[in-house]
């Protein structure tokens, strides 16, 4: 974990006038956020292994995405190999999963029209590792829509049982602490409540 994540989310676990303001300008560029996606998209949980993928739908135009969680068999994976579709997106999505001691999370950008001026949220799920069924259905979207989440990825803090989302926006999150381009949703006991996020902001 780098030093400038642990801070921000220290931040958003404590009382966030403590932490100064903020984090050093240049913090979390966006090609430091790149490089980490390939090592986001494939997890364990339960001794399964999960991707999520993807792919554009063919013969649809304009073109759209089809994100896709994928579970493989496996000797010490108590289920069959399946895949369900999480969602859809018609720019390209930026894609996640995470397995914890608790539980298996996705995360995924998503445009939901092809017109010039819609939104780009993202998405943030518990998913049922036997059913791949959504559990929890989370969207991290800028206030009134006025505004982009293209980026989410994520990790795991207090063993797992606290899921952290994080990437870039365009705009503030409801009751965001913090101002700029960059935030940390802290998820506290994702995997048993419905407690929302703590958005904080750098």
């Amino acid at each position: 974990m780098t030093v400038f994540k642990r801070l921000a989310w220290a931040c958003a676990a404590v009382s966030l006038s403590a932490c100064g303001g903020g984090l050093p300008e240049g913090s979390a560029p966006q090609d430091a956020l790149d490089e980490q996606q390939a090592a986001l998209t494939t997890s364990s949980f339960g001794g399964c292994s999960f991707t999520i993928s993807s792919a554009i739908i063919p013969g649809e135009l304009p073109p759209r995405y089809a994100i896709t969680l994928t579970r493989a068999a496996s000797g010490t994976c108590p289920y069959a190999a399946g895949s369900v579709e999480l969602g859809r997106s018609y720019n390209t999505p930026h894609i996640a999963v995470l397995g914890t001691g608790v539980g298996l999370a996705t995360a995924y950008s998503t445009k939901g029209s092809p017109s010039g001026s819609a939104n780009t949220q993202c998405r943030v799920n518990h998913i049922d590792a036997a059913t791949l069924a959504k559990v929890r259905d989370d969207t991290i979207v800028v206030n009134f829509g006025a505004g982009n989440v293209p980026v989410c990825n994520l990790d795991k803090t207090d063993a797992g049982a606290t899921l952290v989302a994080y990437g870039t926006k365009t705009g503030p999150l409801p009751g965001e602490t913090g101002s700029g381009s960059n935030y940390v949703a802290t998820y506290y006991n994702y995997f048993t409540s419905t407690t929302p996020p703590v958005y904080y902001a750098y």
